[in-house]
């Protein structure tokens, strides 16, 4: 549920500059900063109509119901029948299970409504596990993840007696940064965790080569080689801590329960925030079922049974007779969390798995694995080694999904409304499966910050564009250190949008970049938080707005560039995303890279990005005879004004360079008018070339349109051809 796209950004002060002269002003404009955080501030309750989608799955027989349209559907939102206003399919089905070769026309991540899209939450039970089991169940889950789709995503949480759960990944396709977080579960002596907020990035040396902590053989195997020391350590002073545990009486082991389902519901709250059925693979043993069942020891269920006939009622435990109701309801708590979350718990029993000889014997935990399971519409997998049948059984059911929408008027209260999906004509056999209900929009509260950078992780990973703050971006590419390109991303951010609700003290402003490849590889980010003092910059990010510099450091291909900015008061953001090609700068091949608008720094309220550790600055990429400029991420020209673009060129045949320019609609149709004049060039040492032009909107009506370019260099060149840059008439 997300609120509507707003207006579009105000026009005024993104107009471009004539010439060059008035560009050189010094990029790191001064501006007050704080790091305060004001408290939320609302009105009163207010009325909202919000889209709510409900992605469901039919199943006959335990297959998927194909072809189903949207008259075979009713949904009932309590006890009120609604109109479903939107019906969407996504079969898998037509997509193969692994993930897409690289190409531009490739984005990563088949473009999959949220609601619909599958998340996995892989749930490693390290409070209730033997060491061996965990050790094993990892190698067995990397292989199921490998069967996963695309559009797929998974995190990869733990679960300790000593810190609670805690999500070492966000939910993301990147398969390697998947197998990171399995192999060392979060351990700080095998990774260097690369201080992503959201999470969504493990390792900081990403595509460093194979990592310490890495089997070269299938753990599975009878002679594979054992695990890391240090992994072992640390889970058999996981184990000692249960065998402690376990000597304990059984209020403590009660406790022990009460604890672990609340850390649980906590999950379950925090994964309430990711739009779409949750999948939780819990890999555990479970814990003691004697304390929702009683004892299941024969022998002192036959003393309580005699004790209780004879009337000494002193002797008789109730807990240990029937099981404890205590225990019963802190595990209903959690269960009907998961299933507000829309959390469907698959349960793995990895006991089967555990080595003779670790020292004591634990207590069956199936019953206890298979409520959380059936409760939540799952299923408990008792035998270890079928994970991979399982969970192919689960991939195959979940492989259609419907989904539908309806627009509901509600309070803007944050209250839980039950829902509830019919077939208009079920058949024998058939059953639904469906979320059971959804959270009424709330106020933002800045204080829920995992829930919201889990969201925030969402919005990336998903790649749909928009929101109620409009930015733009530009991002582009020059030879950077090794294999890697030094990529300068320029974001630009609406400064009415971002001050919207917004009174006088800070404003933290948060900004994240993300360049995704066509599987899902990540491969860098950048992220920071500005507390913009509204008392000093205020009337400026009115006028005009914010621009941020930032820079990623990429290998050559074709990625998705996606940033995410949002208000840290409100909550609202927006989000934008542009195709980014970085070419291998051959000096056998030329290279051009996108064309881009100059533009006068002097009005926007300007802020360069933290150096990265003990980095060095970059030298500013953007100069053209010796004067600094800005890249115009949305270029807005007034009718028939000339206006400076730029060109960079790398490895061009010598001679005379030419230029000629097209102009075409939105539609991209062919349209008559513009008119393009190549003003000079200089070398700029090591084969890169600037290449200066100016550009006349000469009877152009105001719309939106796309100059695409084409330079010649030399006696009889082929044409080289730049991608095109986009740009509105007023």
């Amino acid at each position: 549920m997300r609120d509507p796209v707003p207006s579009r950004p105000h026009r005024s002060s993104r107009r471009l500059c004539v010439a060059l002269g008035a560009l050189a002003a010094t990029l790191a404009v001064p501006m007050a900063l704080s790091a305060a955080t004001a408290p939320p501030r609302f009105g009163g309750e207010r009325t909202d109509v919000v889209a709510v989608e409900i992605p469901l799955q039919v199943l006959r027989d335990g297959q998927p119901v194909r072809g189903l349209t949207r008259s075979d559907f009713a949904i009932y939102d309590g006890k009120k029948k609604q109109e479903i206003t939107g019906f969407e399919v996504i079969d898998l089905a037509t997509s193969p299970p692994t993930a897409p070769a690289a190409s531009a026309a490739a984005l990563p991540l088949p473009m999959v409504s949220p609601a619909a899209r599958r998340h996995f939450l892989i749930l490693f039970d390290l409070a209730n596990s033997e060491p061996s089991s965990i050790v094993r169940a990892r190698a067995a889950v990397r292989k199921v993840v490998d069967r996963l789709y695309p559009s797929d995503l998974v995190a990869v949480a733990t679960h300790a007696p000593s810190t609670g759960p805690q999500i070492l990944l966000g939910f993301t396709s990147d398969r390697k940064q998947i197998a990171s977080a399995i192999e060392t579960l979060g351990l700080p002596e095998l990774v260097k965790r690369s201080g992503d907020p959201l999470n969504l990035v493990f390792e900081s040396h990403y595509g460093s080569g194979p990592t310490p902590y890495e089997l070269p053989v299938d753990p599975l195997e009878p002679n594979a080689r054992s695990v890391s020391p240090i992994v072992e350590t640390y889970l058999r002073e996981n184990r000692d801590l249960q065998r402690r545990n376990q000597e304990g009486d059984r209020r403590y082991e009660g406790q022990r329960l009460t604890d672990y389902t609340r850390a649980l519901s906590d999950l379950g709250k925090m994964m309430a925030t990711v739009q779409g059925r949750k999948y939780v693979v819990l890999l555990s043993e479970g814990f003691d079922s004697s304390l929702l069942l009683g004892s299941t020891n024969e022998t002192e269920r036959a003393e309580q049974q005699t004790s209780a006939e004879k009337g000494e009622i002193w002797k008789v435990d109730s807990d240990a007779r029937f099981g404890s109701a205590k225990s019963a309801n802190d595990l209903e708590t959690l269960l009907e969390t998961m299933r507000r979350a829309d959390c469907v718990i698959q349960a793995v029993d990895i006991g089967g798995l555990r080595e003779g000889g670790e020292g004591f014997s634990r207590p069956s935990g199936q019953d206890g694995l298979f409520a959380m399971a059936d409760q939540t519409g799952g299923e408990l997998f008792r035998n270890f080694n079928d994970l991979g049948e399982a969970m192919g059984k689960m991939l195959d059911r979940t492989s259609v999904t419907y989904v539908l929408s309806f627009q509901p008027t509600i309070l803007r209260d944050g209250a839980y409304h039950k829902v509830r999906v019919e077939l208009a004509k079920p058949a024998r056999g058939t059953r639904i499966s469906h979320r059971a209900g959804y959270f009424a929009p709330k106020p933002f509260d800045p204080r829920d910050v995992a829930a919201h950078l889990l969201d925030a992780a969402e919005l990336i990973v998903g790649g749909r564009e928009g929101g109620a703050l409009a930015a733009s971006l530009v991002a582009l590419p020059f030879p950077g250190t090794g294999d890697r390109a030094y990529v300068p991303v320029v974001v630009e951010i609406d400064g009415a949008s971002l001050l919207a609700e917004a009174e006088n003290g800070p404003l933290p402003t948060e900004i994240y970049a993300y360049a995704l490849g066509a599987d899902g590889t990540i491969g860098d980010f950048f992220s920071q938080t500005l507390g913009l003092d509204l008392a000093k910059v205020k009337d400026r990010l009115r006028e005009s707005g914010l621009k941020y510099y930032g820079h990623l450091e990429l290998p050559p291909g074709e990625w998705s560039l996606r940033v995410l900015v949002r208000n840290g008061r409100t909550g609202d953001s927006g989000l934008t995303v542009s195709a980014l090609n970085v070419p291998r700068f051959d000096p056998a091949a030329p290279a051009l890279l996108r064309p881009f608008f100059l533009e006068a720094p002097a009005s926007w309220l300007m802020v360069r990005e933290k150096p990265r550790g003990d980095q060095p600055d970059e030298p500013y990429p953007f100069m053209v005879q010796k004067q600094m400029f800005l890249p115009a991420p949305r270029p807005i020209l007034a009718a028939e004004q000339t206006t400076s673009l730029s060109l960079v060129a790398y490895h061009l045949s010598p001679g005379e360079i030419g230029a000629t320019g097209k102009v075409t609609d939105a539609a991209g149709k062919p349209v008559a008018g513009g008119e393009v004049r190549l003003l000079g060039h200089e070398a700029q040492g090591n084969g890169r070339e600037a290449i200066l032009m100016s550009f006349k909107p000469a009877g152009l009506a105001p719309g939106e349109y796309r100059l695409n370019l084409r330079l010649t260099s030399g006696a009889g060149a082929a044409g080289l051809d730049a991608a095109g840059v986009s740009f509105e008439v007023e």
